[in-house]
């Protein structure tokens, strides 16, 4: 190909161009057969690059890592100094460096140079796991047509307008256009898995006319130009034309296949590249998941600032008393009189002011803990990754999902949320559906009992009459249904038997359902797009009506008993167009020709939707299902309802054409097919309705009565129906018959009386009175309970339609007045934009903390807007818990993550916090003190060297070993007890007051260990006779205030690990280490010769050890003596509880969570487990956006696990240079 040795040198400058979309300059006219590109369409010219040159279309290089070599020093330290406290110790490290700093400024410039680079490094190794994702993908192999061969080359060279060739089981390395497939009919199948994590396979089927271009032969002679929508972001739709032989052939997504897809089932397929890199689909869904801070970190951002508040008022008092001194103190020097150098200027009362002020700035900047984040950020990463990631009591071994945190940033968040907003549907319940009962010409079929009609009987107290099971019943997945009636060809014996034979064939032709395996009821799989889908075909094959084999025009289904009973004949239905399910028109329908001719619309949707579009007439029939339809929601099951039309050919012909001319319109081709569909769909015959059951999630009950004790209030936000709705909340304990309901709903008289009216402006202004009538009056008898000291609970209950206009400005304070004083709230028939809206209001209303939970696409907006966002990893794909903060498996692991994980979080960074914020004021106020001593001068008290590694080494391990292993109560107390929880909403252990109490005891002690070691040293001499010096009383004064700091942690402490023996005993011996070292050795470059020697000459006094033992003492009695008095005459509600169980022994491993030995596994969920464990790559920054599987069949080798390799694992380590191999450990 001639164009490819053209520009295949300049392939890689190609593939790095300009992110911006150029459109062709004004010369490539001359070229006589390019034109500019328009603003809404891309034109590509099909199997020639040097056509598509001067389009400089984006190449097929991804990057997603976060810096480059040039921008990572200074975007990185960019992101570092956000930080007000990096901030901060930067401005102090620079005032060291001046002549009026006191301490030596390698001491400052050091410690935050090591933060910068733990920071920094932790940033380069994850930004350097991206960029190895990044090179895996873009050095993978494709073959691509040049000169009538297939040539390998990398993902990275590829470009717009290639024709490529995908084998089985690859990816597609960008959005391509489907041409050619070896299947028959130029079908192929894809597995979205990577896209949205639905592991059912879509069929794709190319365009008639191009099949034939399979082999490199006949592709090379393929040329055509495709016109289409430019880049978008839209994974479900697609608007293009391909111009060929000159034809226009129209395109939709049938014909494309996106980048992060597999080919399944397929030996291979061709292709041509529309979008690469960047501009692919899948590559625009990228979402950069909202930057969350915890309430508590905000927090601690005030109390830094009050830090530097103190800091400020110690450094004015300071000045000033210089100033005073100088001028008072020594007058007859006549300092105010000199002039000269600089050195006599700063004694200048004058002058004194201001520099004494930076002195003491740089001399007290300890009081600020540089360590502090850095502690905070190891400690919440370990609490994420070995202690909630690994906890089995949240491990899921049916699906073999454990626990996933996602982020480290929300831990202690966990432990104060006061609201959640679940969605039912996957979350509450399983999503695993199961036909259950229908309703057929009026007559409703079905005798099971629902769990949600079980636990409404149980509410009411009223006995539920068990049926037998019929001989004849059966049970698979997806059907769960017992009526003799209708099995067996029983049906025939019904008096409406052709309605029945109507109903069969509408749930086994009005699909899309693609079928696998051995064409026998008995082997045969289903791949849907919905579970709900696949029940219902199910349920066709149970009731005679088989569904085999699918071809993109034709479906097979095996009927029996329909001439006689006993009987089967397969019958091939031809599929002329199918009507696709969107959220705008909640139906679905198919066109279909029978053997005999016979033209039939079979259509299956919403109760509301189809019976707008029922033909007038059969009134009896209308309302008698609807009546079944309320009785189905009532139990809790989801409905659909079916209808047909028979259609003449000239009335499907005539409107064939206007579907062929909206199928092949470039612009808006969604709204049109969605309104040529509105010009066949009416006049239907009602068949029936389905009712499929979605079982509640084990647990759940137990989980929502467990959480409200813990004072959190749940609220459920569907789109299911408003009785459905209710009946799930009565049977997960979220309503019970003691509360009082409000219920706010639009299917009143007087609103349907409007809408039947038709006239939007005045159903509008209808419904936005009666909701404000609704919501005052809900609001008045709300607040008479709330006075009443024995009023019952309050339950809230609101449809979309209502909660849109509530959500109104002038509304919305009133919704939320109410909302708050329910304990519960449902919200139905509520959309993915209302589900978010509602917990914004609650978030930013209210100033609460909330969490959302949902597994779905739909739960996407629900999951951001919340302070935490918890994803399910179940039946409806992954974005849920791509968008998450965290991710689990069931709904009832809510309790061990909130009254376990967060309650501890919760505890740890507070107690964590305040311990910084003592030890810290305590060191710096001893220095205050004896600036007192000093004439304000800022002379210092500690060495250099003592002051910078005070945080750094001497008390950095024991808070880290708190923030770990401090545990109040046990886990299994914590779920106990659930009301423990509420101290977290109330942040009862982060107040002002808890920070004023540590406070008043810092001054305490910082009094103690100064005057005590420094009153007690006046008249001390060393052995040979020599008094002590100012070194000697600070380093006496230092080991002191080590000892107590550390001490003081184990008195704080509810659980004393023997990590907390370790990390304080090693602290204060590490101290011990240094200080001999540090004062042994004197080089002729250091300013060591203050303390030489020093630690050797108060050893050998015995005034060092009565120091040593006194003064901690007495500085942590009075600790002491406040920690008893507040547990015995105002205990914590954890106090109470530990008083209560202390003579029960902790069964649970020291220190640890209760996973591992308590908990036995069978091997095979042993071995799951541990594959779950496995190394993987969680960054969501890779080539497929979304999720990128890591090695988990290498590591699983590498740890002695069986696990079958994935074809991700094998083109990942092909595309990678070859290392040496790690010989296995036998």
């Amino acid at each position: 190909m001639n164009g490819w040795d053209r520009v295949g040198s300049s392939g890689s400058r190609l593939s790095e161009s300009s992110n911006v979309h150029q459109r062709t300059p004004s010369r490539t006219a001359t070229l006589g057969r390019l034109q500019p590109q328009a603003p809404g369409n891309r034109n590509i010219h099909c199997n020639d690059r040097e056509a598509n040159q001067p389009f400089r279309f984006k190449g097929n290089s991804i990057a997603t890592t976060k810096y480059s070599i040039f921008t990572f020093l200074p975007k990185g330290l960019f992101e570092q100094f956000r930080r007000v406290a990096n901030c901060y110790f930067l401005m102090i490290s620079i005032l060291s460096t001046t002549p009026m700093s006191p301490v030596n400024p390698v001491t400052n410039v050091v410690p935050l140079s090591l933060v910068l680079l733990v920071s920094l490094i932790k940033e380069a190794w994850e930004d350097r796991k991206r960029f190895q994702n990044d090179m895996a993908i873009n050095n993978s192999l494709i073959d691509v047509l040049q000169d009538q061969r297939w040539v390998r080359i990398p993902w990275k060279k590829l470009q717009v307008g290639d024709i490529v060739r995908v084998m089985k089981d690859q990816f597609f390395p960008a959005d391509i256009l489907f041409l050619a497939s070896t299947n028959a009919d130029g079908v192929c199948y894809t597995e979205t898995a990577n896209l949205d994590g639905e592991t059912n396979l879509k069929i794709r089927k190319a365009l008639e006319k191009t099949w034939d271009y399979l082999t490199p032969e006949t592709a090379s002679e393929f040329k055509g130009e495709i016109q289409c929508e430019q880049p978008n972001n839209s994974l479900y739709t697609f608007t293009g034309n391909l111009i060929m032989q000159k034809q226009t052939l129209p395109l939709n997504p049938n014909q494309i296949l996106l980048r992060g897809c597999s080919l399944r089932n397929t030996e291979y397929i061709t292709g041509v590249v529309i979008f690469a890199g960047h501009e692919t689909k899948v590559m625009m869904n990228s979402m950069n998941i909202p930057s969350k801070r915890s309430t508590l970190e905000r927090k601690l951002d005030k109390l830094i600032l009050t830090l530097f508040g103190t800091l400020s008022v110690m450094c004015l008092i300071g000045s000033i008393g210089s100033a005073i001194f100088i001028d008072k103190k020594l007058y007859y020097l006549g300092l105010q009189k000199m002039t000269g150098s600089v050195e006599d200027n700063q004694f200048n009362p004058d002058n004194r002011f201001l520099l004494n002020m930076f002195t003491l700035i740089t001399l007290y900047s300890p009081i600020i803990p540089i360590s502090l984040y850095v502690s905070i950020e190891t400690i919440k990463f370990f609490q994420s990754t070995q202690f909630i990631n690994k906890d089995l009591r949240m491990y899921h071994a049916e699906s073999n999902t454990p626990a996933l945190a996602r982020t480290s940033n929300l831990n202690e968040e966990l432990g104060q949320v006061e609201y959640i907003f679940s969605d039912k549907t996957g979350t509450l319940t399983r999503n695993l559906m199961e036909f259950f009962k229908c309703s057929i010409g009026g007559e409703m079929y079905g005798t099971g009992i629902t769990e949600i009609e079980r636990g409404v009987a149980m509410q009411t107290g009223v006995k539920i009459q068990e049926v037998e099971k019929s001989a004849n019943a059966t049970y698979e997945k997806g059907f769960n249904f017992d009526d003799p009636r209708l099995l067996q060809g029983a049906w025939r014996n019904e008096p409406n038997p052709d309605i029945c034979k109507e109903f069969f064939r509408c749930l086994a032709i009005c699909h899309t359902v693609l079928p696998e395996g051995d064409e026998s009821p008995e082997k045969i799989t289903y791949q849907a797009a919905s579970p709900d889908e696949a029940a219902l075909v199910t349920a066709a094959k149970n009731f005679g009506f088989f569904f085999y084999r699918r071809t993109p025009t034709m479906i097979y289904v095996r009927e029996s008993h329909v001439d006689k009973i006993g009987k089967m004949q397969d019958v091939s239905y031809e599929i002329l167009n199918v009507l696709e399910f969107n959220s705008t028109r909640k139906r679905q329908s198919v066109v279909c020709r029978y053997p005999d001719g016979r033209l039939v619309l079979y259509s299956k949707g919403a109760d509301t939707i189809i019976y707008e579009r029922l033909a007038d007439g059969n009134e009896d029939l209308k309302k008698v299902t609807r009546e079944h339809l309320e009785q189905f929601g009532s139990s809790g099951l989801r409905t659909l309802c079916l209808a047909y039309r028979d259609l003449s050919p000239d009335i499907y012909e005539r409107w064939n054409e206007k579907f062929i001319q909206a199928k092949s319109s470039l612009r808006d081709r969604e709204q049109k097919l969605d309104e040529v569909a509105e010009l066949i769909e009416k006049d239907l015959i009602l068949i029936g309705c389905t009712a499929i059951e979605d079982k509640l999630q084990e647990g759940v009950p137990g989980c929502i009565k467990t959480l409200s004790r813990a004072g959190i209030k749940i609220w459920v936000l569907t789109g299911d129906k408003m009785e459905t709705a209710i009946n799930i909340a009565y049977a997960c304990n979220l309503i019970n018959n003691g509360m009082k309901q409000f219920i706010i709903s639009a299917e009143t008289d007087a609103i349907r009386g409007v809408e039947e009216r038709g006239d939007p402006v005045e159903i509008a202004h209808i419904l936005k009175e009666e909701v404000k009538r609704d919501l005052k009056n809900c609001l008045e008898e709300a607040q008479q309970y709330m006075r009443s000291a024995s009023g019952p609970k309050l339950a809230l209950v609101i449809d979309g339609k209502c909660l849109m206009y509530a959500l109104d400005p002038s509304l919305r304070l009133m919704l939320l007045n109410l909302s708050l004083n329910c304990s519960s709230v449902v919200c139905c028939r509520v959309s993915p934009l209302q589900k978010a809206q509602v917990t914004s209001l609650v978030k930013k209303g209210a100033r609460k903390i909330t969490l959302s939970i949902g597994d779905g696409a739909n739960d996407v907006s629900m999951i951001q807007a919340a302070h935490i966002g918890v994803g399910i990893s179940g039946q409806e794909g992954m974005q849920a818990v791509m968008a998450s903060d965290f991710a689990i498996a069931q709904f009832r692991y809510l309790t061990d993550l909130l009254l376990v994980h967060g309650r501890w979080s919760y505890l740890r960074i507070c107690k964590v916090v305040t311990y910084f914020f003592y030890k810290n004021l305590t060191f710096t106020l001893t220095q205050f003190w004896f600036t007192f001593h000093t004439g304000f001068s800022g002379q210092r008290f500690y060495d250099d060297w003592f002051q910078s590694l005070y945080n750094v080494i001497f008390t950095s391990m024991p808070v880290i070993v708190m923030g770990l292993f401090e545990k109040d109560v046990s886990a299994t107390l914590s779920k106990k007890y659930p009301e423990l929880y509420q101290e977290g909403i109330k942040n009862v252990f982060f107040t002002w007051r808890v920070v004023a109490a540590w406070a008043f005891f810092s001054v305490y002690q910082s009094l103690v260990l100064y005057n005590f070691v420094a009153s007690s040293s006046f008249g001390g001499h060393t052995s040979s006779g020599r008094i002590f010096g100012i070194w000697d009383v600070s380093t006496m004064a230092f080991t002191c205030v080590v000892v107590t700091v550390n001490l003081r942690l184990l008195m704080m402490s509810n659980s004393i690990t023997r990590y907390h023996y370790i990390a304080v005993g090693g602290s204060i011996l590490v101290w011990f280490i240094f200080v001999f070292i540090y004062t042994g050795i004197m080089t002729p470059y250091d300013r060591q010769e203050n303390v030489y020697f020093v630690i050797y000459i108060l050893m050998s006094t015995f005034y060092f050890y009565f120091t040593l033992i006194l003064v901690p003492v007495v500085a942590l009695f009075g600790d002491f003596i406040y920690q008893g008095v507040q547990r015995w005459f105002s205990p914590y509600d954890y106090q109470i509880v530990q008083e209560i169980h202390r003579h029960e022994p902790d069964k649970t491993k020291t220190g640890l969570l209760e996973v591992g030995l308590g908990n036995q596994l069978t091997p095979e969920e042993a071995r799951s487990f541990a594959m779950a464990r496995l190394p993987r790559e969680l960054s969501k920054h890779t080539g497929f956006a979304f999720d990128s599987p890591g090695y988990e069949s290498f590591f699983a080798s590498q740890l002695g696990i069986y696990a079958p390799q994935k074809a991700w694992d094998v083109a990942r380590r092909a595309s990678m240079r070859s290392r040496p191999k790690v010989s296995k450990k036998k």
